[in-house]
């Protein structure tokens, strides 16, 4: 694969050509600019993101994390108009949480490539100057050839400072909302009679106003996980208000099977922020028996070991909430379970305070008097949702019999732009009544914790 350094081009055919964000650590955001050639966008719909994910009619897409692959930009070259001398491919931080920056991401790469053909990848240098966000690298012209260009130069300012260098014209603030004009137009008290008569003069024109860009993430709306996969629900860590539920839901599968019994329980192994690593593994991981969670505190002066013993937080003392032991929203670990049911239906669990939370394993626990039934056989799926228009649901996809736990949903707090939500199903061994157990770095290891039978 050729690798680029800082400033290097090379030449590309005049496909499609699509770029991949990877990153290890904090989550970085790809977006692109459709720049002219002097150096500035024709209009703010030159930019490329989340937001406004397409360009010239499609000729600039860009497309979020899926099954399918990590973040990535998509350019055609040949449906480009000429005034466009160059695309920037921009990776950036949050701009929701402005004390983010490139320090915390611990590896960034972009790669380019055509069908047919070697990709080409750049690492840029590394950004320890409280840079929040960095041109990667640019598509341009030269005559009727196509390059690609490393760039790796860092802003302090992250996507709006950039995006306006380029012309952008970036909303600072949201507004008020409808709601709010109204009442403020409202309150304004004015004449019942005017004193002098209105005299029409003649039309003014009034101009076109562009608004600006709004850089702030919008909600996920609905969706659902494809196996393996993760997404972001960009959260305020300092919203005091923000509820995040995360509901245990079956229906019990056939009439037969209910008949048979279908009392399943959700767990919340949880590690708080005060306690959480960020370690070398990503979060979710499945480790084996003999890991030991390394990493540095997710909180800087925290008093947390940089290693913790692999006896840690495998007995009965595990941080966890479930049907013995509900939890409270109002006091730690502000997470609480509603209750238990013993029939099919839902479970549910509130979590709040997310800047004290680290990392939250949603577990199912199946009874022994429900039988050698699958998961998925009962109709399991975790749904979690922000309550602000984010709802995530995490099906299981696997028929897998006599097994007693499954690892559905782990819920990663310590992401910058606020929740990742990975999808586990990871189940338990043959006919093992062990609860699996998550260590402080985010990993999870099954057939570890705890054995608790539940009786009728």
């Amino acid at each position: 694969m050729p690798e680029l350094c800082k400033g290097e081009n090379t030449a590309v055919g005049s496909g499609r050509v699509t770029a991949e964000l990877h990153t290890v650590g904090t989550p970085v955001d790809l977006s692109a600019l459709l720049v002219a050639a002097d150096g500035k966008v024709r209009s703010d719909d030159d930019l490329v993101f989340y937001n406004q994910p397409l360009a010239e009619s499609g000729a600039v897409r860009h497309l979020a994390a899926d099954g399918q692959g990590p973040e990535r930009i998509e350019m055609d070259p040949s449906a480009l108009p000429a005034d466009v001398d160059r695309v920037v491919l921009v990776g950036s931080c949050d701009p929701d949480d402005t004390t983010c920056t490139f320090r915390e991401v611990k590896e960034v790469q972009i790669r380019a490539f055509q069908h047919g053909a070697d990709p080409v990848r750049f690492h840029p240098p590394t950004l320890i100057d409280g840079e929040r966000a960095v041109l990667l690298m640019e598509l341009y012209r030269r005559g009727p050839t196509w390059k690609l260009r490393a760039i790796g130069q860092g802003y302090a300012n992250g996507l709006a400072g950039l995006a306006t260098d380029f012309g952008i014209q970036v909303e600072e603030s949201p507004g008020p909302s409808a709601a709010d004009q109204s009442d403020t137009e409202e309150s304004v008290s004015t004449p019942a009679v005017a004193t002098t008569p209105l005299v029409p003069g003649p039309a003014t024109p009034v101009a076109t106003m562009t608004s600006p860009m709004n850089l702030r993430k919008p909600p996920l709306g609905k969706i659902s996980l494809d196996k393996g996969s993760q997404v972001s629900m960009d959260l305020d860590k300092n919203d005091r208000e923000l509820v995040v539920t995360a509901s245990l839901e079956w229906d019990g599968g056939s009439a037969r099977r209910r008949s048979l019994g279908a009392d399943l329980d959700l767990y919340a192994l949880f590690v708080p922020a005060s306690k959480a690593l960020r370690g070398k593994m990503a979060p979710g991981t499945l480790v084996k028996s003999r890991h030991v969670a390394k990493g540095e505190p997710l909180r800087a002066g925290a008093a947390v070991p940089a290693t913790v013993p692999r006896t840690a937080k495998k007995g009965k003392g595990a941080d966890v909430v479930y049907y013995k032991r509900l939890g409270s929203v109002k006091t730690r670990p502000f997470i609480r379970l509603d209750g238990d049911s013993r029939v099919p239906g839902r479970e549910s669990l509130r979590i709040v305070r997310p800047d004290e939370q680290g990392y939250v394993l949603l577990c199912a626990y199946s009874a022994l008097s429900n039988g050698i039934g699958s998961f998925r056989s009962f109709g399991a799926k975790v749904v979690i949702t922000d309550g602000r228009g984010s709802t995530v649901t995490v099906p299981l996809y696997e028929d897998t019999k006599t097994r007693y736990w499954v690892a559905i949903a782990l819920v990663d707090f310590t992401a910058a732009d606020g929740a990742a939500i990975h999808h586990i199903e990871a189940y338990s061994a043959r006919m093992t009544e062990r609860r699996p157990v998550l260590h402080p770095d985010g990993t999870i290891e099954m057939n570890a914790g705890p054995v608790e039978f539940k009786r009728r």
